[in-house]
This record gives structure tokens, C-alpha cells and sequence, in this order.
């Protein structure tokens, strides 16, 4: 892709998180790269361009929109990386994807909505790895820290021949609010479901990504509901600890990033992602609110999703799309992940990843940008197809978001 116009098109930058990863690849940009802003409307996209100050001046605009095959096509054929804040995936992600696929151009995404890439994969996955293209989905805080803390656990094993991971579990810490761009992809998967029931067991089973459901391992039940002492994960930890909302994605793109490198975590990796609830005296009903909280959530989405009064009640209750907190509550915000592993000879680690902002906001866009410039510009392994991060980019991508403050370290546990 020597030939191509432009080294990274950001395609959704007049949107919130698309503004934040502009102003983030100003920064992290290597000199001379060639970057380019791409959207539907040609003078918001110039409105943009001017609020990023005279780095971002000779940047080219790119008009194109999700409904519009053929700018999309014209606009993989350009460049050899796009990065897409264009959500939920599920409603207008599939023909960007389509496009890079065919143009054997690389792409990274935010996504957490299992639904879509599993249309992905069926629809264009044997077509990116024939052209080349690495189509790497789940790219921000959703869910680059599950991916490289285990890929890492993995790789420390390996150098220290500790043998195959077993149990392994993800506690996060944060402090952040959930943005409408991701309650928005949790509407769009609800009525996909709802439109088409035989769609929910993509979202229940635990390899529903899988490359290859027939060579998973077979551990039993593996379930994303959560309600116990955190002690029992680990006696470091006190308190409780509830389900994490994103844990049922997270887990399938671990699962998924297993597969595609040859399984090599072991055939008795178990996984899950939990969220601490805290210590304090009243932590026990903290997590089981969250956790009886989540499940009404969903159930009640899924029910309103069905009619047309409630996605009306929807629209008026959850927060818009495209929305987001002020920069002092972005730049407040932290997230703190630790994944406990055990392995077959009995040694024990722990994954720390951790870093400053908002995760859905500041950190995303950190995580976002090192993705697209990662792929634009590093040495990488020859696999493509749908990808997930620690797939296409492991040990190139930890290395980029160590540089980038984001801390990533494995010790015996």
C-alpha cells in the first residue's frame, strides 16, 4: 500500500470521540503522515479541521457517508488505514468494512457489539484475508485491555515455561460515565434481536467469535453474571465484586483472539471480567444491585426495543449520541484493570492495565489512535481477516500504549 494518497483516514471525525482522536493523532502523529478527515458533511468537517489549530491545517478533508457505497469504496481505495467513531456499528458500520475488506485497506473500529462482528466475519472475513487487510474491531477501552492483559499473561508464561493459562479473571476499577454512542449500539443489537430472535445466541454463547467453534476447549459453563467475595478471586483483594457490562463482549474477543492465534492460552483457559463493587460495609448490596440492575436493564430494553412507544421512551431517557462529558470530567476520570491468572504448574500472575481519563472518552481515544497509527505504520504479523487487537497488533500495540503513559505490567501474583 506504498502508493496510497493518504498513511490514516479518521472517518467520523465531526463526532465527539472522532474530535478527541483528531486532536489525540496531533500528538502521537509521526512527522509527515499523511492523515486525512473523513464524514458525510464536507463544511462540518471544515468547522473541525479549523478548531484543531495549524497542526491539523493541510490536513485533507474526505466527504463520504455510511449510506453511500461508493464514496466508501473511494475512500479505502485511498488510504491504508481508516479508523471509524461511526456508530452503532450494527446500523452503519457493515459497508465500510465491506470496502476495506475489498480494497485490502486496514481498519480499527470501537465496537462492542458482538452482532455486528459476527456479520463481519461471515459476510467479509475470507475476502480481507485474500486482499490483505487486517479488519481490526474493538479498538478503545472496549476492548483493547481485556485483549493484551490476557495476550500478555500468555507471552510471560511462554518466557517463563510456567505452562498453559487456566482461570483467569479481569477486576476493573474505573471512574467514567457510559456514553450514548454505547447505550445507542445496546438499542441497535436489541432490535436486531428483536427483529430476528435467532440472533441472541450470538450475544449468550461464549465463542459465538470463535474462527472455529469445534476446536474450543471444552470447560464447562461459562457464564458473564457475577455476585461474590473478591477474595475468592484473589486473597489480595477485599470486598465484592458485581457483573461488568462490557464483560460479555470483552470475553468473546479474548476467546476470539485465542482462536485466531492457534489457541495457544491452553486447552483449560477459562475466562471472565468482573467490576469491583467496593469494601465498604454496604459493598454486598452495591454488587448485587448493579448485577440484578443489569440484568432488569437488559430485559427491559429488550421489551421496549419491541414497539414503537418504547424506543420513543428510549429516545427520551438515555443519554444522545455523539454527546459527552466536559474536559475536566474526561481528564478526571481513571481506570485500573488487573487479570488474575492461574496456569497448569501452578504459578500465578497478574495483569495491570491501567491509565488516566475518562476510559469511554480520553483513554479511548488514546487507545483508538495508537490502534490506527499501529497499523499504519508498524511491523506486524502477516495475519488478516477480522482481527481483533491483540491478533493483529499484541505485542506492537502494548508497546505503542506503554510509550503513550498507559501502563501494561505482569508480576507473580
Amino acid at each position: 500500500m506504498a502508493d496510497r494518497e493518504f498513511d490514516l483516514v479518521l472517518f467520523g471525525a465531526t463526532g465527539f470521540v472522532g474530535k478527541l482522536t483528531a486532536e489525540y493523532l496531533i500528538q502521537a502523529a509521526p512527522a509527515g503522515a499523511k492523515i486525512a478527515l473523513a464524514g458525510r458533511s464536507a463544511e462540518k468537517l471544515a468547522a473541525v479541521r479549523a478548531e484543531l489549530g495549524a497542526a491539523a491545517a493541510e490536513w485533507p478533508l474526505v466527504q463520504a457517508d455510511s449510506t453511500d457505497q461508493a464514496s466508501l469504496d473511494a475512500l479505502a481505495a485511498r488510504t491504508k488505514v481508516v479508523v471509524t467513531t461511526v456508530g452503532p456499528y450494527l446500523r452503519y458500520g457493515v459497508p465500510l468494512v465491506q470496502a476495506c475488506a475489498e480494497n485490502g485497506t486496514h481498519y480499527a473500529d470501537l465496537t462492542g457489539e458482538p452482532l455486528f462482528i459476527r456479520d463481519c466475519i461471515d459476510r467479509f472475513g475470507d475476502k480481507a484475508a485474500e486482499t490483505g487487510a487486517k479488519i481490526v474491531t474493538s479498538c478503545g477501552y472496549d476492548s483493547i485491555p481485556s485483549d493484551l492483559s490476557v495476550y500478555q499473561l500468555y507471552k510471560r508464561t511462554v518466557a517463563d515455561n510456567t505452562g498453559e493459562l487456566t482461570d483467569t479473571t479481569l477486576v476493573a476499577w474505573l471512574k467514567g460515565g457510559m456514553s450514548g454512542g454505547t447505550i445507542d449500539s445496546g438499542r441497535a443489537m436489541m432490535e436486531a434481536i428483536a427483529a430476528d430472535p435467532a440472533k441472541a445466541s450470538v450475544m449468550s454463547h461464549p465463542y459465538s467469535l470463535s474462527p472455529d467453534k469445534a476446536l474450543e476447549p471444552d470447560v464447562g459453563r461459562q457464564t458473564d453474571q457475577a455476585l461474590q467475595r473478591a477474595s475468592n478471586i484473589d486473597p489480595s483483594l477485599s470486598g465484592w465484586v458485581s457483573t461488568f457490562i462490557m464483560g460479555a463482549h470483552n470475553t468473546k474477543i479474548v476467546r476470539r483472539s485465542n482462536g485466531l492465534l492457534g489457541w495457544p492460552y491452553g486447552k483449560n483457559f477459562r475466562y471472565r471480567e468482573v467490576m469491583s463493587a467496593g469494601s465498604s460495609p454496604t459493598a454486598p448490596l452495591v454488587a448485587a444491585g448493579i448485577a440484578g440492575g443489569i440484568v432488569a436493564t437488559m430485559a427491559a430494553g429488550a421489551v421496549l426495543s419491541r414497539v414503537s412507544a418504547g424506543r420513543k421512551l428510549l429516545d427520551r431517557i438515555v443519554p444522545k449520541p455523539g454527546t459527552g462529558p466536559s474536559e475536566n470530567a474526561r481528564r478526571s476520570g481513571w481506570f485500573t484493570m488487573r487479570t488474575f491468572a492461574n496456569t497448569t504448574s501452578g504459578a500465578k500472575y497478574v495483569c495491570t492495565f491501567a491509565g488516566k481519563g475518562d476510559p469511554g472518552y480520553q483513554a479511548t481515544s488514546v487507545m483508538l489512535g495508537q490502534a490506527g497509527l499501529c497499523l499504519a505504520f508498524d511491523s506486524l504479523p502477516e495475519l488478516a481477516g477480522i482481527l481483533t487487537p491483540a491478533s493483529a497488533m499484541g505485542d506492537a500495540l502494548t508497546d505503542r500504549l506503554r510509550k503513550a503513559d498507559i501502563t501494561i505490567e505482569v508480576d507473580p501474583a
